[in-house]
């Protein structure tokens, strides 16, 4: 689902600069591709918590067509799938937050992507939105 294609290109200092098509403000590099593209998950994430913050609509994935791909981490994944089911619904957080019977400060850090929240919690703010989380292992 935020499954983001990225290009590699290889720079004049002898490092892989990582750009994302879809996501402009993720930018990263590293000295070859496999730690270019390690790096490119925090980038990713970062970037993706700078629409969250300005409350607006997560970027849509291009299709790949033989490009490599990032996607946030597992939890991050939930909580932006959370968010984007509520940006849809034209819900705000302040209804979100009355759904669940939850003070504001908890739905901040709900969608905060560096905050470590409970899956438990990612789970309930889906169910109040009329979703649910599904994990898969490949």
């Amino acid at each position: 689902m935020f499954d983001y294609p990225v290009n590699l290109t290889p720079d004049d200092n002898d490092t892989v600069l990582v750009t994302f098509p879809d996501v402009p403000e993720a930018i990263t590099f590293g000295r070859d591709e496999d730690e270019a593209l390690l790096y490119a998950v925090d980038a990713l994430e970062t970037a993706m918590s700078f629409y969250v913050n300005a409350r607006r609509p997560l970027p849509v994935p291009s299709p790949a067509e033989g490009r490599p791909t990032v996607s946030p981490s597992p939890l991050e994944c939930a909580k932006m799938g959370v968010y984007k089911a509520m940006t849809e619904q034209g819900i705000k957080k302040s209804e979100l937050a009355r759904r669940l019977g939850w003070h504001m400060p908890q739905v901040d850090r709900l969608f905060d992507l560096r905050h470590a929240s409970r899956l438990d919690q990612i789970e309930a703010a889906a169910r109040a939105l009329g979703r649910h989380i599904e994990v898969r292992v490949f």
